[in-house]
């Protein structure tokens, strides 16, 4: 069983950034890939990035590549998602994800635990 706990989530303008983080505890997380999905109101949940156990591999849809930082700290067991520049269309519940099989990692199939999620409001 791995628990995770997403926090760092709020409401910010424009332009602006948060951190979010997903804190994990459970079963040992040493060769798992963490992500990062959001779902907007009516619409599918969707991939934003992902990180591999060593935090040398990181993955980003395109709609965030260059905006968004994924990174992990395993000591800590915790994983970060910096958003800087922020758009309305960020407006999402972010949910974070662990996988064991580590590929094909832009499907939602491929994660076996999920958090709670934290919502991430942008205003224009």
């Amino acid at each position: 069983q791995v628990l995770l706990v997403e926090s760092g989530g709020g409401l910010v303008q424009a332009g602006g950034s948060l951190r979010l983080s997903c804190a994990a505890s459970g079963r040992t997380l040493s060769r798992r890939v963490m992500g990062w999905f959001r779902q907007a109101p009516g619409k599918e949940r969707e991939f934003v990035a992902a990180v591999s156990w060593s935090g040398a591999g990181t993955w980003y849809a395109d709609s965030v590549q260059g905006r968004f930082t994924i990174s992990r700290d395993g000591a800590k067991n915790t994983v970060y998602l910096q958003m800087n520049s922020l758009k309305s269309e960020d407006t999402a519940v972010y949910y974070c994800a662990t996988s064991l099989i580590g590929r094909e990692l832009g499907f939602t199939r491929s994660y076996d635990y999920w958090g709670q999620g934290t919502q991430v409001t942008v205003s224009s």
